[in-house]
């Protein structure tokens, strides 16, 4: 079951799913990777070359809202392709019995409340970084 948490700073609830869900997709993908890393390697680079035109959509101006569309599934279609490579156990989503569900909810509930309330700067800051990130993905791309 996922265990969530505070953050150190005590301002977010933390889900660490990367141990849980994350490690066994990269094991699964480097496995897979051994096993036919052509199809593999062809796979990965064409769903870089998407997520890259996605980004570039996204922090564009004057890239019209069908076009992020497309692009955007463009991507999802990659990633589904990879995802099809993966073993069926590494696929499939956690599930939970009704009582960790409760216990789950119950847990962040409970760190829910005791969060600070210095989250909504916090968040104008993490808006502002993203800008910024889009900002320079736009001059390096030039």
């Amino acid at each position: 079951m996922i265990r969530p948490g505070l953050t150190a700073a005590g301002d977010r609830v933390r889900l660490p799913v990367g141990e849980q869900l994350l490690a066994p997709l990269i094991d699964a993908l480097a496995i897979t990777y051994t096993e036919d890393p052509d199809a593999v390697g062809r796979l990965l680079a064409g769903h870089a070359v998407r997520v890259l035109a996605l980004d570039f959509a996204e922090c564009s101006l004057d890239m019209p809202e069908y076009e992020r569309s497309m692009r955007a599934a463009e991507a999802d279609g990659t990633r589904e392709a990879l995802f099809a490579e993966l073993p069926d156990e590494v696929q499939k989503d956690p599930l939970l019995t009704p009582g960790d569900a409760v216990a789950f909810a119950t847990r962040l509930n409970r760190l829910a409340a005791r969060i600070r309330r210095t989250a909504t700067p916090r968040a104008r800051w993490t808006r502002l970084t993203a800008r910024i990130r889009c900002t320079k993905n736009r001059t390096t791309r030039s």
